[in-house]
Formats: C-alpha cells, sequence, structure tokens
C-alpha cells in the first residue's frame, strides 16, 4: 500500500466517525441582539429611557457630611460640636400620555447623627400628572412661595411646613401667572412638633379627619416675580397669609416676604415655631411664634462662577431676630463647600445663641 492510498483511506474513516457523531455536534446560539440605553431629553437633563419601556427614568441624589457648632434654633443647647452626615438617593420617572407627562417622584434620606445608628426616611413620594399632584412633598404655603433664602438655617423663624400627604393643583398659564389649591393632611407633618404640643391634645388631632387648605397665586415678568400665598389650619381654626417679592438685579439677587397670622396668641400650622421649646414660657408658647406677623429678607451676591454670598434676616412680632449668611463654593462641578454662621435674639425672653455649621456636599 502506497503513502497516497493510506491518506485517503484515514480521511474516509474520520469522515465515517464524525457523520456517525453528528447528532452530538455543539451549535453555538445566535447572540442576542444588545439594546442600548436611549437618553430621554423631553424632560431634562439626566433621564434615561428605561429598556423595553416608554418610561424615562432619572437617579440622582447626594452625600453630605458636616459639623455643627451649637444650635441656632435654642439658647439653651450648649452641644459645642456635632457630626452629622446624610446620603440621599432621587429616583424621578416621566412617560408621555395625551394628559401631559406622567411623573413620579421618590426620595429616600438615610442619615448619621454623632452617637446614634442610622435613621431612614422617605422625603417625598408622589405621583403627577396634568398639574395634579398626589402624595407626600413640601406643603405647597413653602413650596409655592418659594422658601426663605438660601441659606442652611432658613427658618429660624418658622415659614411653614415642610413634608405632608396632599392633593394639590398647580396652574400655569404660560404668561407669568400662575396659581395653586391644596388640601393637605392635617394629621401629617415632618415638623408637627411645631404646633401642635399645647393647642390640642392628642385625642383631638387622632379624632380629626377635616383636611388643611393652602391657595394661592403668583405674577412674574421680567426679573421681578410677586406670589401670595395662605394657608388654614383646620384643628386650630386658624391660619396665616405669606406674600412675597423677588428681584434679580444681575450683580445681585433679593426677596421680601412678610406673614400675617390670623390669631398671634395661637401656633398653627402654618404659623407655628422651629425654636427649643424649651426656652419658651411655659404659660406663653406663642412667644416662640409669629405673634401677629413674621418678615424675612435676603440678598444674594455672585462674586465669580464658583463663589456666591448669601444674606438672610428674619424678625416677628413676638421680638425674635434670625440673622444667617454663608459662602457657597463650588471648587468643581457638583461639590459644595459652605461655612454659615448665625446669630439668634429672643428678646421676649432675654435669651441669644450664636451658632456655625461647616458643609461638604457632594450632588450627582
Amino acid at each position: 500500500m502506497n503513502i497516497k492510498s493510506l491518506l485517503l483511506g484515514s480521511a474516509a474513516a474520520l469522515a465515517a466517525v464524525s457523520g456517525a457523531h453528528a447528532a452530538d455536534a455543539v451549535v453555538a446560539a445566535e447572540p442576542e441582539p444588545l439594546e442600548y440605553v436611549r437618553i430621554c431629553d423631553a424632560y431634562g437633563a439626566g433621564y434615561f429611557f428605561i429598556p423595553g419601556t416608554e418610561t424615562c427614568l432619572k437617579i440622582g441624589g447626594k452625600v453630605r457630611t458636616e459639623g455643627q457648632w451649637y444650635d441656632a434654633y435654642s439658647p439653651t443647647n450648649k452641644t459645642g460640636t456635632l457630626w452629622h452626615t446624610r446620603a440621599e438617593l432621587n429616583l424621578n420617572t416621566a412617560t408621555d400620555t395625551e394628559y401631559g407627562p406622567l411623573k413620579t417622584e421618590t426620595v429616600i434620606r438615610w442619615d448619621w447623627q454623632e452617637g446614634n445608628a442610622t435613621s431612614t426616611k422617605l422625603l417625598f413620594a408622589n405621583i403627577s400628572l396634568g398639574g395634579f399632584l398626589v402624595g407626600k412633598a413640601d406643603s405647597q404655603f413653602n413650596a409655592f412661595a418659594g422658601y426663605a433664602g438660601d441659606v442652611i438655617n432658613d427658618d429660624v423663624v418658622y415659614d411653614g411646613p415642610y413634608e405632608l400627604n396632599q392633593i394639590t393643583y398647580n396652574y400655569d398659564a404660560g404668561n407669568g401667572f400662575t396659581a395653586v389649591i391644596s388640601v393637605e393632611d392635617s394629621n401629617s407633618s415632618g415638623n408637627g412638633n411645631s404646633y401642635g404640643s399645647g393647642w390640642w391634645t392628642t385625642e383631638d388631632e387622632a379624632n380629626h379627619y377635616a383636611p388643611d387648605a393652602v391657595a394661592g397665586v403668583g405674577y412674574k415678568v421680567g426679573n421681578f416675580g410677586f406670589k401670595v400665598v395662605g394657608g388654614y389650619d383646620s384643628i386650630v381654626e386658624e391660619g396665616a397669609i405669606k406674600a412675597r417679592v423677588d428681584a434679580d438685579f444681575g450683580t445681585f439677587s433679593a426677596f421680601l416676604m412678610g406673614g400675617w397670622n390670623t390669631d398671634g396668641d395661637k401656633l398653627n400650622k402654618y404659623a407655628g415655631t422651629n425654636l427649643d421649646r424649651s426656652a419658651c414660657p411655659v404659660d406663653d408658647e406663642s412667644k416662640c411664634g409669629w405673634g401677629d406677623w413674621a418678615v424675612w429678607g435676603g440678598v444674594a451676591v455672585p462674586i465669580n462662577e464658583k463663589l456666591k454670598w448669601n444674606l438672610q434676616l428674619a424678625y416677628t412680632d413676638s421680638k425674635i431676630f434670625a440673622a444667617t449668611t454663608n459662602v457657597k463654593f463650588n471648587p468643581v462641578k457638583n461639590l459644595l463647600i459652605q461655612p454659615e454662621v448665625s446669630y439668634t435674639n429672643w428678646d421676649s425672653v432675654n435669651e441669644d445663641q450664636w451658632a456655625g455649621i461647616l458643609r461638604f456636599e457632594r450632588n450627582f
């Protein structure tokens, strides 16, 4: 047998063996088509389509750590230094519908206070569609009016309740005119101790089902804006009105806001107090509130693209004076370094307090 015949025979044998085991051959599966994340810029920067859906998602949040010296809200708190760290996660969704964008907002917060365990808080959770909002958000008495100044201790003089359950309708005419009407849960608020104790009993609160109400209107033309908002506390059966003017002069911006309490001898949800009540007269806690009225004012001065100076002053009919100033420094994008100093004077109880904060915050 020559070499050629041997090679041909071997090839035939191998072919026969391969044919006998053809059923056992491993066949590679076709790869699944790769679906890239699509950008969804119709609702602003940071949104993207959830793969396989028409829903847009935005993920953000912050990490903050700060040192605090004394307490601007209390003349009796002599804690020298307190270190506080916070993490916050924001989830926003949006889907286009025939009634406009269907949106949700969820904000979860974790706090670590020096010497304590981590606390978790559902800060916001709400649904909005066609101008309507339902769920947990800040009271429209604050959100619509625009809060106070751009400082950390902005509500040493109480400017209204914050997070609570609500059903709200916001109207925007598109020509500078805006309006809001809100029904708010009388038994839920992030700062209920600011107005509850001493004015109604726990049983009264638990058995009370009538909601509170907020309504407001606003108008903006050019660099000037005006808003007025009122809130009614259905448990105390009193309320408050705030009016605010904002102006942007280019080199600086400023605001002036005034509030009126329908009964200066009482605290209510919309004219309460954020001050430590241990310093208030036992027989007259209203001295820690507005009295009949309160006024706030502030300025913000951009020094350059990385540095801004803020000042806020506030005073009440009950003779509480609060002043806060800070510098907001952004050495790089989304990183904030903010030192702040506050002074509060309670003339009605002959007390005062200096306080300071140094904050570091990274937003994403």
